[in-house]
């Protein structure tokens, strides 16, 4: 008997300090690349260097000449839940939520009556 709570309570451990790991600002921050699209026959790709110090999330869309500055972020390390907005140069002005889980970003995609999907992993 003692043995099967040592070992439950082992593996409760696990799975939270594995769940902590993923929420991390190191885990959050970085290079993303993948694609996005309203359909999956049409992608268009995408880079998108996040930074997260634990409590405030920025970054860029295609960092560059033509980068575009996220705007209201938000980042819940509990849930993984991601919420980003950002205005292209053509002043579209897109809302995006997604969810954090495992190395990978996925999610929807908004503006005026348009929507699709993304999918980005961690460089």
């Amino acid at each position: 008997m003692r043995f099967k709570n040592l070992y439950a309570i082992c593996v409760l451990f696990c799975l939270a300090a594995s769940a902590f790991a993923q929420a991390t600002p190191a885990a959050v921050s970085g290079t993303w690349t993948g694609d996005w699209g309203p359909s999956p026959t049409h992608r268009n790709p995408v880079t998108v260097e996040l930074k997260w110090d634990g409590k405030v999330l920025s970054g860029t869309v295609n960092p560059g000449p033509n980068a575009i500055m996220l705007q209201k972020t938000s980042f819940d390390a509990k849930t993984g839940a991601i919420h980003l907005e950002a205005d292209a140069p053509n002043k579209v002005h897109f809302v995006i939520d997604g969810k954090f889980e495992q190395g990978t970003m996925t999610g929807s995609w908004n503006h005026d009556n348009r929507k699709g999907d993304f999918k980005i992993a961690k460089k």
